[in-house]
């Protein structure tokens, strides 16, 4: 069943239920209401004809109906009420609308009562019908009981009054229900358009579709309303923002969540905002901030992605590693050209001991590196990007040396080995850079690992240009570089944010030699 017609049902029967509840209960409050009032008038009365002096004096008469049937009557006819009849200690009728009926027994068993001196209220059936009927004692000069006075109305009479009273009550219920159906319709008829036609198990798969694909993007994610009011955040953001959980963000104020959030003024400006960097936790991120937005194209809250600037720059400098690594290869075939061409050259001058002896040379570099790797650096991620370097080395002209002392053999599990890599890269790519100015020493960059005991260590050392001592204590600070280009000072603060999270620390000194030594030390658990 569709939401419209369901809602529209549920509202409809909620109204009837309501309607037919208070409709019985007013007609029987008006039934009970009506009652006690005639009982009170028919009652009063019945005291007003027992206290009238001509009907008292007519029971010491010989012929009291002479006297007392013309004035029942009359207060009969002008009173609206069905019978007035007088009787005397003997139940005899003095009065009935009946005349003929006159001097016969009054019926029923209240007129007892109102013998004893009491006032009756009663529904009894006489000769008449069932009657709603008010019966009191007649007094003498000495208060004596002489007789009885009943006064009554027909209680068809009083259901009929009764049925006026429901045919209103109905009339105005299916008014009520009418005007509800219209209602309904049109309050059915808006959620629907509020919720863009959707269906609940609709709503509820674009929520499930929706939760899905906030959580699979590595993007942080966080919405809120226009008082800066977070409605939602999906867990990478959470764990990006270090945040507790998502029941006790959701509902707070950005503000207390992350003080320096620039989001309150983004709101205020009422622009979207790309590329806003900002920073939190001593880390900084990459913000985009978009509008959320009405049918009627009002502003209703805001919405932010960001990311790890620390993460953008490792995923840019390993693509620039790859690309790096990819003209390496492009340079070392051209290079591995020329010599088959020189290899060729040597065989057709029939120089074979020199090509022998050259092919020789050229595969024992190689091939000792790679079962130098192989054997004490067996992890496939770090191993290839040591030959990588090692081929950038060579089409550079750097001598790339791995200490044959190292053993990189015990690498936890638990430790990343993007994190490993990117530490590595970073100080390898720095060393490059030094000696290949102008003013280095030599173009000679020396690795070293170490899996002894309960460390790793890696140290790169140069023979570059090495760190003036007025910089040595800022090359970790985040932007601070000695390049005049663009985009550095990042590499240096990466590495020792991910050693850091690796509970380890980097250290720098200087190459008694010229240049620099970083030492890496990561504790193994």
């Amino acid at each position: 069943m569709r939401l419209q017609t369901k809602l529209a049902l549920l509202i409809l029967s909620l109204l009837l239920s309501i309607i037919l509840v208070f409709s019985f209960y007013f007609q029987s409050l008006i039934s009970k209401s009506l009652t006690n009032q005639l009982g009170g008038r028919v009652l009063a009365i019945a005291e007003t004809v027992a206290s009238i002096p001509e009907i008292r004096q007519a029971f010491s008469t010989n012929d009291p109906s002479k006297i007392i049937q013309p004035i029942a009557e009359k207060i009969r006819i002008e009173t609206g009420a069905e019978f007035v009849v007088v009787g005397n200690e003997e139940k005899v009728r003095y009065s009935h609308p009946v005349p003929d009926r006159i001097g016969e027994f009054m019926v029923g068993k209240d007129n007892d009562e109102a013998l004893r001196g009491k006032r009756v209220i009663s529904q009894e059936k006489g000769t008449l019908g069932p009657s709603l009927r008010g019966i009191v004692p007649v007094y003498n000069q000495n208060g004596q009981v002489i007789g009885v006075v009943a006064v009554g109305f027909s209680l068809q009479d009083i259901e009929n009054i009764t049925m006026n009273y429901r045919n209103k009550i109905i009339f105005i219920a299916v008014g009520v229900i009418l005007v509800g159906i219209i209602g309904a319709l049109l309050i059915a008829r808006g959620m629907k358009r509020s919720i863009l036609g959707l269906e609940p198990n609709e709503i509820t798969h674009l929520y499930q579709e929706n939760k899905a694909v906030l959580e699979s993007i590595k993007e942080g994610i966080v919405a809120v309303n226009l008082d800066g009011t977070i409605t939602m955040v999906n867990q990478q953001a959470i764990n990006m923002l270090h945040l507790s959980n998502e029941q006790n963000v959701l509902g707070s104020n950005i503000l207390e969540q992350s003080p320096y959030s620039p989001f309150l003024e983004i709101i205020q400006k009422g622009e979207a905002v790309f590329d806003r960097e900002f920073l939190l936790n001593d880390e900084f991120f990459i913000a985009n901030y978009m509008p959320i937005r009405s049918e009627k194209g009002n502003i209703t809250g805001w919405v932010s992605s960001f990311r790890s600037k620390s993460e953008l720059y490792r995923l840019t400098q390993e693509l620039s590693q790859v690309r790096q690594y990819s003209e390496a290869l492009r340079a070392q075939t051209h290079e591995y050209s020329n010599k088959l061409y020189m290899i060729s050259g040597l065989i057709q001058l029939e120089s074979y001991q020199e090509a022998i002896e050259f092919i020789a040379s050229e595969f024992d570099i190689h091939q000792n590196l790679l079962n130098f790797i192989k054997q004490e650096i067996p992890d496939i991620m770090i191993g290839g990007l040591l030959i990588g370097k090692f081929n950038q080395a060579s089409e550079l002209k750097i001598h790339f040396e791995i200490d044959r002392e190292s053993s990189f053999k015990d690498i936890p599990v638990t430790i990343e080995r993007d994190s490993l890599t990117t530490i590595i890269g970073n100080l390898i790519d720095n060393a490059m850079e030094a000696v290949m100015k102008p003013t280095a020493k030599a173009k000679n960059i020396k690795i070293f690992f170490s899996d002894y005991e309960k460390d790793l260590i890696i140290e790169v050392e140069d023979l570059g240009i090495g760190i003036l001592p007025e910089h040595q204590d800022r090359i970790f600070e985040r932007g601070f570089s000695t390049k005049t280009m663009e985009s550095h000072g990042i590499g240096l603060f990466l590495v020792q944010k991910i050693i850091k999270k690796l509970n380890g620390y980097i250290s720098y000194s200087p190459n008694p030699e010229g240049g620099s030594i970083f030492t890496v030390i990561i504790p193994k658990s």
